[in-house]
């Protein structure tokens, strides 16, 4: 199973809003909405928090310029053809755009995606490139187009799936990159490079301030899982008390979970995996029920108000639809291999006005809310943690389905002393 990585809202909330705009009169409506794409591409400045005392700014400068953020090439764990395992490589980067960031990499979140992506199943890799799309870092170099009150040095941020997109047509300007007009950027398509490396290269619009409250590993999945589930319970949640389930409690199952318990949901979780029961109570399911149990002859028929299906298997959409109310949505999350087709009932369709709706992970808006929404409600992944040199035995892993539930790299780099003569960026 993968997540869909190609050209994708009033919600009540527990917590209320904090930004300038509403004083925290509101619940996050939409209006807020606004602000929070705002703060995507200026927000107020975050620091490392917990994990670690910030660093007086004079040393980060000596590091910069002494270390690995200085330097032109960069290291990385690249895949060098089709289906090959990775291998460390370098590359040379020219000097610094005005809007670009360089982020030292400190974590990385491996998906499936990373898997199709070298194995070139969607068509869209270039070789020589370095996988990873949920990267977490320090910056340590700034564009001079960069807001002052943008990302700085030493400021935590994260990056995920997309990377650019036209910034012009009205899904953008809403903060909802994801389904561009023109069509996003994806991190690591067409030859661009990810954060499998030392230091990362993006557009400081599409790097995310990590809130203090949210340590990096568990930021790293956030930053594609979680905002693939995030989003299309940000836009179909609607009301407190909806009925909601989620197929398959696994790396995105298991995050829809909490969100949807946290935004007020009667939640059910739903999965071929009895022994899944305790987990999924404990992340915030009322209830858990065996997909068997759930379509048998009486079972949940006419039950959710919404259904997220999550798992990786190909699933009939009569199935899924018999399980919805009258005004019920089903919300297809992830693609099965293959290229499946879905065919939906239209008796059920029209005469239940029932809904059939696809996703795409998220665009600015949603990244920056959905990162400060699970700081203040205690989203967190559960998480297997690896040091990066050891990606391929990772990806071994994730591809075997026996990751429980996201795996994370922790980049373990050698210092390196700077080449002589080596030029430096400013």
């Amino acid at each position: 199973m993968f997540t869909a990585h190609s050209p994708p809202r009033g919600v009540t909330r527990s917590s209320r809003c904090s930004c300038a705009r509403c004083g925290g009169s509101s619940l996050v409506p939409a209006r807020c909405r606004r602000a929070a794409a705002a703060a995507a591409a200026a927000p107020r400045a975050f620091r490392e928090g917990s994990e670690q005392p910030p660093q007086p700014q004079q040393q980060l400068d000596a590091q910069f310029q002494a270390g690995q953020g200085s330097r032109l090439s960069r290291r990385g764990m690249a895949v060098t053809e089709k289906k090959a395992k990775l291998a460390p490589w370098r590359h040379d980067v020219g000097p610094l755009g005005a809007q670009e960031i360089d982020i030292r990499v400190t974590h990385n979140g491996l998906c499936h995606t990373d898997i199709h992506m070298r194995d070139d199943d969607w068509g869209v890799s270039k070789f020589p490139f370095i996988p990873g799309h949920e990267v977490v870092g320090v910056v340590v170099a700034v564009g001079s187009g960069v807001p002052k009150g943008g990302l700085q040095p030493g400021d935590r941020a994260g990056v995920g799936w997309i990377s650019g997109s036209c910034r012009a047509c009205a899904a953008c300007l809403r903060g909802e990159e994801n389904v561009c007009e023109a069509g996003y950027t994806g991190l690591i398509v067409n030859g661009h490079h990810g954060g499998f490396q030392d230091v990362c290269r993006v557009h400081a619009d599409f790097a995310y301030k990590i809130p203090p409250a949210l340590d990096s590993a568990s930021a790293a999945p956030l930053l594609c899982a979680g905002i693939t589930v995030y989003s299309p319970l940000r836009r179909h949640l609607t009301r407190p008390g909806m009925r909601v389930g989620v197929l398959g409690v696994g790396g995105l199952g298991h995050l829809a979970l909490q969100y949807a318990a946290k935004m007020g949901a009667d939640v059910t979780a739903l999965d071929v995996a009895p022994d899944k029961e305790s987990e999924s109570r404990s992340l915030g399911a009322h209830q858990f029920v065996t997909w068997d149990t759930a379509t048998a002859e009486k079972g949940l028929q006419g039950h959710f108000d919404l259904l997220l299906n999550c798992a990786s298997a190909k699933i009939d959409a009569g199935q899924l639809m018999s399980l919805l109310k009258n005004n019920g949505t089903v919300v297809q999350v992830g693609i099965p291999g293959g290229q499946p087709l879905l065919a939906v009932p239209l008796q059920d369709l029209v005469f239940g006005q029932k809904k059939v709706a696809g996703t795409i992970v998220g665009g600015r808006a949603d990244m920056q809310e959905m990162l400060q929404f699970s700081a203040i409600n205690g989203v967190r992944p559960m998480l297997e943690v690896m040091p990066l040199s050891k990606v391929n035995e990772a990806m071994a892993h994730v591809a075997s389905g026996k990751a429980r539930y996201r795996v994370v790299l922790t980049s373990d780099w050698a210092e390196e002393e700077p080449e002589p003569g080596q030029q430096q960026q400013h």
